[in-house]
């Protein structure tokens, strides 16, 4: 099962990538944003943004995109382990929400906000951390289980065809940078690069239509502050 070894590797690299920002960002909130007695207003618009990256990296992984439709079609007794990894990122997602709706009310009131606002960062870190042990040590197991040699070979090809067409369609846009990149050389600033581990090791392979969508957190929308950039250095 040759085949089977390569897609699963290509996946544990994969969450690995994701692995090393959470804990990157998580890190850094218990080490600056716990310690202080509010948090202002553009390191909470920051801290959104960073968090909005975190979780339309998570959601756009192979994985979810490949690996959980072919589990589904190939059997059942993934049906709970799914639901478990689902109330997980139902988890990070409230997290999300609650965000957006924070710096709603604190642009409109323009108010600080309490360092429970830097918990629940950490609440997302940990509910996103716990999927990703979830699906290494118990969803790779019953797909190596469960899935047959064919469709392992068709989901090792999406893999290829996926990274061919975002090459592609980085290379027709100029190289750019992808947006955890253009996030940090903004504006340059010393103080940044301590949040460099954290967003540029995101993972950016995601479909070509997608690459400028953001997921639909809520309904909720605001201008990021020309500031938000450094706002975590603050």
């Amino acid at each position: 099962m040759l085949t089977a070894t390569y897609t699963l590797v290509a996946l544990s690299v994969e969450q690995a990538n994701i692995r090393v920002s959470l804990q990157s960002f998580q890190k850094y909130v218990q080490a600056t944003l716990l310690r202080q007695h509010g948090m202002s207003l553009n390191q909470l618009e920051f801290a959104y943004e960073s968090l909005n990256r975190l979780y339309q990296a998570c959601h756009w992984r192979k994985i979810e995109m490949y690996l959980i439709p072919a589990i589904r079609q190939a059997t059942q007794q993934a049906d709970q382990l799914l639901e478990e990894l689902g109330r997980l990122n139902d988890t990070a997602l409230n997290v999300i929400r609650s965000l957006q709706e924070q710096v709603a009310k604190s642009q409109r009131d323009n108010e600080a906000c309490g360092e429970e606002i830097a918990e629940r960062i950490d609440d997302f870190c940990d509910s996103m951390l716990n999927r990703l042990d979830k699906e290494e040590k118990e969803l790779f197991n019953l797909a190596r289980s469960t899935i047959g040699g064919e469709a392992w070979f068709a989901i090792a090809n999406q893999f290829l065809l996926h990274d061919a067409h975002v090459a592609e369609a980085r290379r027709c846009r100029g190289a750019l940078p992808a947006p955890a990149e253009q996030l940090l050389l903004a504006e340059p600033d010393d103080n940044v690069i301590d949040l460099v581990p954290v967003l540029a090791a995101l993972p950016v392979a995601m479909p070509d239509d997608e690459l400028e969508t953001s997921i639909p957190v809520s309904e909720l929308q605001y201008q990021r502050r020309a500031s938000a950039r450094r706002a975590m250095m603050e």
